[in-house]
């Protein structure tokens, strides 16, 4: 009897917060979630190379689709970034980041039914969907929120050099500009170590950064994937649908919000706070000495 009710039980989908194995090679493990990464990158190489094989003069439905999005992409890159020339720069990682975030939520949440495995453990029969969202398990969010962080770094030492990149941190210069400038400026015996501090706290920020990123993006996707089962299992039919629209539109939100957030550091990082400090000073300067003396 009791191995008729085992062999009749029907499998249950639980929603965990780790990606869940699907298929093992030695010691490698491969999850729905790391499958769901690759599928999304192989979807975008494919719909890349198709679009490039057939770009016209003249551009067709599908192609002229692009470009408006492109355009639109790069014109709001142009709002944060507000040089064409660095936009250019930035913009090719972005938009790859953009595309891979909505590729894979999208996958995630695609109604593909049955297509899976059923496990059995300590609570019974269990369904392993095949696919999961990329960005439902932390450790790509984790991934994508280090790359971000660190690219920034990188491309800030490309485009201002190791110096004054190390000097956003660790403010040597600012310390050294005591002994020079104490007599003209006694104040800077408070506000030099007041910055240098300032610098150090800089570094936190880069793994604060980190941190935001990998969780907000991981908190929003799988609270939608959680909604969406959760409706499911409540009615099966018609109800769930207006919310799987509204995951849609989430997973684009939450695509655009990581990619305006990968653009804001990598201008922050390009942009050199020394030399617009000095041409404030001197514009400043000049002003006073092109105003009429009141006397």
């Amino acid at each position: 009897m009791q191995a008729e009710q085992t062999t009749n039980q029907e499998p249950t989908e639980h929603i965990t917060l780790f990606a869940e194995p699907i298929h093992q090679y030695g010691s490698f493990t491969v999850t729905n979630s790391l499958l769901t990464s690759w599928i999304a990158v192989l979807v975008i190489i494919i719909l890349a190379l198709a679009l490039r094989s057939k770009l016209k003069t003249v551009p067709g439905k599908l192609q002229n689709l692009f470009e408006m999005i492109l355009e639109g992409a790069l014109g709001m890159c142009d709002q944060v970034t507000n040089d064409r020339r660095l936009s250019m720069k930035i913009f090719p990682i972005a938009i790859t980041v953009f595309f891979f975030i909505l590729v894979s939520n999208w996958l995630g949440i695609m109604p593909l039914g049955g297509f899976g495995i059923v496990e059995r453990g300590a609570e019974g029969l269990t369904f392993v969907p095949f696919l999961r969202g990329a960005t439902a398990d932390i450790n790509t969010t984790l991934a994508l929120a280090t790359m971000a962080v660190i690219g920034a770094n990188v491309f800030g030492v490309v485009s201002i050099g190791i110096w004054k990149t190390f000097n956003k941190y660790v403010n040597l210069k600012v310390l050294g500009g005591i002994f020079t400038k104490i007599r003209h400026e006694p104040t800077i015996i408070i506000v030099a170590p007041i910055t240098f501090f300032v610098g150090l706290i800089e570094i936190v920020g880069e793994f604060a950064k980190i941190a935001s990123l990998s969780f907000r993006l991981f908190g929003n996707v799988f609270a939608g994937e959680v909604l969406l089962a959760s409706m499911a299992a409540l009615v099966a039919y018609l109800v769930p649908i207006p919310f799987l629209f509204l995951e849609l539109l989430v997973g684009v939100i939450q695509a655009l919000i990581f990619s305006i957030l990968l653009v804001v550091y990598f201008t922050i990082a390009a942009s050199d706070h020394d030399s617009e400090h000095e041409e404030h000073t001197e514009a400043r300067a000049e002003h006073e000495l092109s105003s009429p003396s009141p006397l």
